[in-house]
């Protein structure tokens, strides 16, 4: 039997710090659980000459449909802006976000080379995007109840960070059958939780603490298919009655 490393009860612990590396957990009742960082995960072998990465960029968290970014290969919780083909990247330490914008603004209705970081692929690449607000919903009276409200020019919405350490990804190796991760569709060894309708999983009992928040409760993950190298939106309903051990049914590792 493996010792768990710390008490899940006892939130006053000191946690030892781990990059790219793996650490044991075993929730009582509830998973057993190992987690690592995505870089770590997927795509490090897959690693260029770019495969550090940037020390702070501005992460992608949603693509809005319909929007200029939805027609580009932005990936959310994958990709990284660092900055726009004409910066010069060794010039900064960090992305000049006022300058980015004041880039963008400039270039409404002209395509504007964004340079865009992955933590999957562990490279940059170049990615056109034409900024526009002529896609947005936003609605008449939406504009009437604020009236300092812009439609987006680009359709992301992004915060700054260093990608180094961004997220936790959880995979899949188990469903038990009649489990609500059965019925939410989940895959085991060919799917990954990498974050949910509210942002990121950045700290290590994000995820426990918000299956434990959402019991009885639908629960929006992003899951990455490995398998089709794709991302969805599933829902769990994190639940005590559905007949097997745990909340959700199945293994993480």
């Amino acid at each position: 039997m493996i010792k768990p490393l710390f008490n899940i009860n006892d939130r006053h612990v000191s946690r030892p710090r781990l990059l790219r590396s793996v650490i044991f957990y075993d929730y009582p009742g509830v998973w057993k659980l190992i987690h690592c960082q995505l870089p770590a995960c997927m795509g490090a072998s897959q690693s260029t000459s770019e495969a550090h990465s940037p020390s702070q960029a501005l992460h992608v968290l949603r693509v809005t449909p319909s929007s200029p970014a939805s027609q580009t290969n932005i990936e959310p919780f994958f990709d990284f802006i660092v900055g726009f083909e004409g910066d010069s990247l060794s010039s900064h330490s960090n992305i000049d976000v006022n300058e980015l914008e004041t880039i963008v603004e400039a270039h409404e209705g002209r395509v504007l080379n964004l340079l865009v970081w992955s933590s999957k692929n562990q490279d940059t690449r170049v990615v056109p995007i034409t900024p526009s607000r002529r896609w947005s919903q936003l609605s008449p009276e939406e504009y009437q109840n604020d009236s300092n409200a812009q439609p987006s020019l680009l359709g992301l919405s992004m915060r700054m960070c260093a990608p180094e350490y961004a997220n936790n990804v959880w995979h899949v190796l188990d469903v038990l059958e009649g489990s609500p991760a059965e019925s939410a569709g989940l895959v085991p060894y060919g799917d990954y939780i990498i974050g949910w309708s509210g942002g990121v999983l950045s700290a290590e009992n994000d995820f426990y603490d918000l299956v434990e928040a959402h019991i009885d409760k639908p629960l929006r993950v992003y899951v990455y298919s490995h398998d089709f190298d794709a991302l969805r939106e599933v829902v769990l309903v994190p639940n005590r009655h559905w007949g097997g051990e745990g909340l959700l049914g199945c293994v993480f590792g």
